[in-house]
């Protein structure tokens, strides 16, 4: 069950009218999104069985936020913003190296590293995550605890509309250098993806030893997958789609460290 104020749903059924001037609707989104800031509050998760639950009344205070925030200068250092939402100043027991950003709004938990970054409203950061150089974490994006958002690794943000799921990374997952992840799509607990795949909701994923296919938009749980191409023909030609290629799935309760990932993935010609 949500935190969040049904007041939300009130203010977002009259958002056409809502100004920076209406100081009670101000308060009550100010209020939500302090909940997402402290991580009392989430914009999805993972339930029991699997399923990802979006809090859609999370994303209509965000989406709100831009209609009764009034544009303010903030400042870190020597650098000087102007938005309407200011830059998130609580980082309890988070190494933030220079040069991270993190917008209010966002959570991220004691134990996490934020290397030159960025994560955006509605963003959550697990416990013991790395976020690499120049990587993003979009708004509303979900990564679980333990995992590595290699360099340059961009997870997509998902705000509108409110109930569709967000991107969501998993514990423990592994991301390779300049991945993509957008439009929601998912790579599940212990998965490692390597560098420059690109996963949007519609990427279909297959085996690579026995051809069967995933889930389109998922990296499976403890699986290596990696970009690849798969042939298709049409009027003009055959033309390689891009696709995700399993190149094996470890065994439950099997560690796969970085060095045997490299490994992993070199047996196959491709450059960790």
């Amino acid at each position: 069950m949500t935190r969040i104020s049904t007041l939300v749903d009130e203010l977002w059924e009259r958002r056409a009218g809502l100004t920076p001037a209406d100081e009670d609707a101000r308060k009550v989104v100010v209020e939500a999104l302090d909940l997402l800031d402290t991580g009392e509050a989430r914009v999805a998760d993972v339930d029991a069985a699997g399923g990802v639950v979006v809090d859609e009344r999370a994303k209509r205070a965000i989406l709100l936020s831009f209609k009764v925030l009034p544009m303010t200068e903030s400042g870190a250092g020597d650098f000087y913003y102007h938005d309407r939402m200011p830059l998130k100043t609580r980082f309890d027991g988070v190494r933030v190296v220079p040069g991270a950003i993190a917008r209010w709004g966002s959570y991220v938990a004691p134990g996490a590293v934020l290397m030159p970054s960025f994560v955006n409203v509605g963003g959550w950061v697990g416990s013991g995550t790395l976020v690499d150089t120049w990587a993003t974490v979009g708004s509303c994006a979900q990564v679980g605890a333990n995992v590595h958002l290699s360099g340059g690794v961009g997870l997509g943000g998902v705000l509108e509309p409110p109930q569709a799921a967000p991107v969501i990374v998993e514990d423990d997952a592994f991301i390779g250098s300049r991945c993509m992840v957008v439009e929601g799509a998912r790579v599940r607990r212990g998965a490692k993806l390597g560098a420059g795949s690109i996963l949007t909701s519609s990427t279909r994923v297959f085996d690579a030893q026995s051809g069967a296919e995933y889930p389109r938009g998922e990296v499976p749980e403890r699986a290596v997958a990696v970009g690849s191409t798969r042939v298709r023909s049409f009027p003009g030609g055959d033309f390689g789609l891009p696709c995700l290629a399993v190149l094996r799935v470890l065994e439950p309760g099997e560690v796969h460290d970085k060095l045997a990932l490299n490994e992993a993935l070199r047996e196959h010609g491709i450059a960790p």
